[in-house]
This record gives structure tokens, C-alpha cells and sequence, in this order.
């Protein structure tokens, strides 16, 4: 592993990585939780801070631009947006398996599944983590996108709810 690639990397950019990585580790702690006690609200608060950092930021990342400025990848940062407010909505409401369930496909949705495709070969991050071996990368990607691809479904058998990301 290397941190050449991130550290020669515009600062947007910079913030983006350093805004998701929190996201990936504290998302398991505040959906894994049992009782839903004090670590659960505070560590699923700074998660949800650190998605909305994360999402919020990619509007100002353009490497690959498609329409203006803006990629096909923009319209996920719009779906956590919106789906991140639909999860607050809901658990205000009391709505709590609803709230658990938007939290639960943001999580695999926007970390797990878009996430995995920053380890394609020649992106930034396979670069960083798997230097030198893009083939690591690519079976990385593929894991991590089963994996998200499985935890959605399995989700989905028991709520139909996930695929939607809240904004029913």
C-alpha cells in the first residue's frame, strides 16, 4: 500500500477519501449495534456527517465528466443525499425499521457497491492499496460488489424497502 496517489491528488479529492473512509468503518458499528443506545446515536450521527461530506464533495470531483461537469456517478451522491434525509425523516417519525432499512442499502449501495469501483485497475485507489497488482484491485472490486450485491438482496427479502434508498 501506498499513499502516493491520494497524497498527489487534488484536495477535493483528498477530502472526499478522507471524508468516506470514517464512512466505511463507522457504518458496520451503527448498523451492527443491538440496542440502539447513545454509541448508536452518536456514532450514526458522525456517519451521517461523514456521508454527506462524502457525497456533498463528489459534486466538485469531475475526472470523468459526461454531462457538463457532472458523471453518471453524481446521481448516486444525489440518491445518499436525499436517502439520508429520508432516513432522518424516518426515525424522527419513529419509523425505525424504515430508518434501518434506507441506512442499511446507503450503506451497500453507496459505500460498498460504488465504493468497490474505486479498485478498478488505474483509479486512485487500486493504485494506493494494490500498487503494482491491478488484478488485486479488480478481485477486490468483484468481492466487495458481490458482497454489497448479496447484503441487498438479503435485505430485500425481508423489506422491500432498500432498493429505494428512502426516497419513496
Amino acid at each position: 500500500m501506498t499513499l502516493g496517489p491520494l497524497l498527489d491528488a487534488p484536495a477535493l479529492i483528498q477530502l472526499h477519501v478522507a471524508a468516506a473512509l470514517p464512512s466505511v468503518v463507522l457504518g458496520p458499528v451503527a448498523i451492527l449495534r443491538r440496542s440502539r443506545d447513545i454509541v448508536h446515536r452518536v456514532v450514526g450521527r458522525a456517519w451521517v456527517v461523514s456521508m454527506a461530506v462524502t457525497a456533498g464533495s463528489s459534486f466538485w470531483i469531475s475526472e470523468t465528466p459526461m454531462i457538463g461537469t457532472f458523471s453518471i456517478i453524481h446521481i448516486l451522491s444525489v440518491v445518499t443525499l436525499a436517502s439520508l434525509v429520508g432516513a432522518l425523516r424516518a426515525i424522527r417519525s419513529g419509523a425505525v425499521a424504515r430508518h434501518g432499512a434506507i441506512m442499511r442499502a446507503l450503506y451497500a449501495q453507496a459505500l460498498m457497491l460504488a465504493g468497490a469501483f474505486t479498485f478498478l485497475p488505474g483509479r486512485r485507489m487500486s493504485e494506493a492499496v494494490f500498487p503494482g497488482t491491478p488484478w488485486l484491485g479488480l478481485a477486490a472490486m468483484l468481492a466487495v460488489a458481490a458482497a454489497a450485491v448479496w447484503l441487498l438482496w438479503r435485505d430485500g427479502r425481508r423489506n422491500p424497502l432498500p432498493f429505494t434508498g428512502g426516497l419513496r
